[in-house]
């Protein structure tokens, strides 16, 4: 396959998953075993993509200043800290790290 058709079929699969969300009746939706599937699913590929983003680089896996950034950012969040002070707190060890490294 060209890179013109696999563009052209991905279009069409967007375009189809679009129109499926048209065509569900609200009824399905509001039922809790999809609505909770949702919730979960939009968490799951949040988490997916802090972990591919923090820990991946081209094809390698690198462990570097921002994983304990992350672990500190989760811990702050699991303390229910400030989204401002979260990010700054984490900005500081990674920065931190680095200096020493």
């Amino acid at each position: 396959m060209t890179l013109w058709q696999i563009l052209i079929l991905a279009s069409i699969a967007c375009f189809a998953l679009k129109l499926a969300g048209y065509v569900i009746p609200p009824a399905l939706l509001s039922r809790p075993t999809p609505a909770r599937i949702a919730n979960l699913l939009t968490v799951a590929l949040l988490a997916g993509l802090i972990a591919v983003q923090t820990l991946g680089q081209s094809q390698s896996l690198v462990l570097d200043a921002r994983v304990p950034a992350l672990v500190v950012s989760a811990g702050l969040y699991a303390l229910k800290v400030p989204f401002i002070v979260v990010v700054a707190v984490a900005a500081l060890v990674a920065a931190g790290i680095r200096l020493v490294t």
